[in-house]
C-alpha cells in the first residue's frame, strides 16, 4: 500500500474515532460511563477488603497440591476485577429491566469486556515465562477490546497495509503477528503434550531408562519442529526455500559449531548404548555424584554438596568415566590403617572384619576381609575391604564410620594405632636454657 491509502486509511479511522467519541458524549452515555466509574471505585473498596480475608484463609491451608495454591493465589490478586465484573453485570441487570435498553448498552459493552479481562488473566496463567505472560496478557486485552467494540477489521486494515515486499513476497505486520500468534500457540501446545507425554513414558517401566529419554527428545524435536515449520507457512514463508538454507546451515554447522554438534550427537551415542542414565553415580575426574538428566548438549551431575555440574557429553564419550552403578549396585570401598609390632594380626585382622560388619551401610552377604600389605617403618600396615549398595547416599560418611568402629573396637581390644616418634638429642657442649613466661 501507497503513503496515499495509508494516508485515507488513517484518515478513515480518525474519523471512526471522533464519531465514537462524540457518541459518548451524549448525557445518558455519560450516565452509564459515570455509573461504571462508580461501580470500580466500590469493587477497589470492597476488592482490596476481600483480598485481606482471603489471603488469612489462604494462609490455614495445609497439604493442598501446589497448582490449586496457584489458582487460588491468581484468583486472590484480580479479585478487584472480578468483582467491577460482576457489579457491572448486577447494573446493566437491573437497568435493563427498568430503563431503555440504549440507556444500558455502554454498561452491557463493558461488562462483557472486563469478564473478558478476567478471563484473559486466568488463561496466561498457564504460561510460566514472565515476560511471554505479560506479553501475551496485553495482547489478549487489545484484542477482545477491540473486539466488543468493532475495531476488529479497521485494525486488520491498519495492519495489512503495513508491509514490505521482496519481489513477488509480501511481508505485513498482520502476517506477522499472525505467525506470532500461531507458533505462540503452537509451542505453548508442543509444551504441554511434550510434557504430558514425558510424564507418561517416564512411569512406563518397561522401557530402560536411556531409551526413555531418546523417546522424548525424538517427541520433543518432533512436536516443536512441527509448531516452527506450521508458523512459517502461516506467514506465507515458501518452505522449499528452506533447502538453500539448510545447506548454509550444514556448512556453518561444519565449521562454526563442531563442539556443538559433537555433543549433540555424543547425547544420543550415550542414550542409545546405555553407557549411562539419568540415577547412575559416576566419577568423572575430580566430580563425583549422580546424573540427575540427560540434555541434548550435556549430562546433569549433582554431587553430594549439592553443586550441578553440566557436563558436556563428548565429555563422558572420549573421557573416563567411572560410573559406580553401570551393571549392578555393587560397590567395593577399601580403607587402609597401621597397628603397632607387638599386636597380634591374628587378632587384629578378625577385629577389623568384626568392627566393619557392624556399620550399618555394609553388606553382610558380601563379607568385608582384611589382609596385611607390608611391613612399615613403625606400624604393620593392613587393608580393610568391605561392599555397599548405596553409592549415592555417599562414600566418605561410610568409610569415616567404620574408621569409628575401627577406632572403638581397637580400644576396646587394646590395639594400639602407632606414630611416628621425634628424639631429641642434645650435643656435648651445647648450652640447655629454659625462661618462665610471665
Amino acid at each position: 500500500m501507497d503513503p496515499t491509502q495509508i494516508s485515507t486509511l488513517l484518515g478513515e479511522t480518525g474519523s471512526d474515532v471522533l464519531t465514537f467519541l462524540e457518541g459518548l458524549l451524549r448525557r445518558w452515555n455519560l450516565y452509564q460511563i459515570g455509573i461504571s466509574l462508580v461501580a470500580l471505585s466500590i469493587a477497589i473498596l470492597s476488592g482490596r477488603y476481600l483480598r485481606a480475608r482471603m489471603r488469612d484463609w489462604m494462609r490455614g491451608l495445609e497439604g493442598r497440591p501446589k497448582w490449586q495454591l496457584r489458582w487460588l493465589l491468581a484468583i486472590e490478586k484480580r479479585l478487584v476485577l472480578i468483582v467491577w465484573a460482576v457489579l457491572l453485570w448486577g447494573i446493566f441487570a437491573v437497568m435493563h429491566e427498568v430503563t431503555w435498553p440504549s440507556r444500558s448498552y455502554l454498561i452491557a459493552i463493558l461488562a462483557r469486556i472486563v469478564s473478558a479481562w478476567v478471563v484473559v488473566e486466568l488463561v496466561v496463567q498457564l504460561v510460566k515465562n514472565r515476560a511471554l505472560r505479560r506479553l501475551l496478557r496485553w495482547g489478549l486485552w487489545a484484542y477482545v477490546t477491540l473486539y466488543f467494540f468493532g475495531g476488529i477489521e479497521g485494525a486488520a486494515e491498519f495492519l495489512d497495509s503495513v508491509a514490505i515486499t521482496f519481489g513477488s513476497f509480501r511481508l505485513s505486520a498482520l502476517a506477522v503477528l499472525k505467525a506470532l500468534v500461531v507458533t505462540g500457540v503452537l509451542f505453548t501446545l508442543a509444551k504441554l503434550v511434550s510434557r504430558q507425554t514425558s510424564t507418561q513414558i517416564r512411569r512406563n517401566e518397561d522401557i530402560s531408562p536411556s531409551m526413555k529419554e531418546l523417546i522424548i527428545k525424538v517427541v520433543q524435536l518432533a512436536l516443536f519442529g512441527s509448531a516452527f515449520f506450521i508458523g512459517l507457512k502461516a506467514v506465507g514463508f515458501d518452505l522449499t526455500g528452506l533447502a538453500v538454507l539448510s545447506g548454509a546451515i550444514g556448512v556453518g554447522l561444519g565449521f562454526g559449531l563442531q563442539k556443538v554438534v559433537s555433543n549433540l550427537v555424543s547425547g544420543v551415542i550415550i542414550l542409545l548404548d546405555k553407557s549411562i542414565k539419568p540415577g547412575d553415580v559416576i566419577s568423572l575426574g575430580d566430580t563425583f555424584g549422580w546424573i540427575n538428566a540427560l540434555g541434548a548438549r550435556y549430562a546433569s551431575i549433582t554431587t553430594r554438596d549439592g553443586k550441578e555440574y553440566l557436563i558436556p557429553n563428548e565429555d563422558l564419550i572420549t573421557g573416563q568415566v567411572v560410573n559406580w552403578s553401570h551393571t549392578n549396585d555393587f560397590v567395593r570401598l577399601d580403607i587402609y590403617f597401621g597397628t603397632a609390632y607387638g599386636d597380634d594380626p591374628h587378632l587384629v585382622r578378625k577385629v577389623a572384619i568384626e568392627a566393619a560388619q557392624t556399620v550399618d551401610r555394609v553388606l553382610k552377604t558380601k563379607p568385608p576381609v582384611c589382609h596385611i600389605v607390608g611391613f612399615g617403618d613403625s606400624s604393620v600396615d593392613y587393608i580393610l575391604r568391605f561392599w555397599i549398595t548405596d553409592p549415592t547416599d555417599g562414600l566418605t560418611n561410610v568409610r569415616g564410620n567404620v574408621y569409628l568402629a575401627l577406632w572403638d573396637a581397637f580400644k576396646a581390644h587394646e590395639i594400639s594405632i602407632p606414630f611416628p616418634q621425634r628424639e631429641v638429642r642434645v650435643l656435648d657442649g651445647s648450652t640447655l636454657v629454659t625462661k618462665a613466661l610471665d
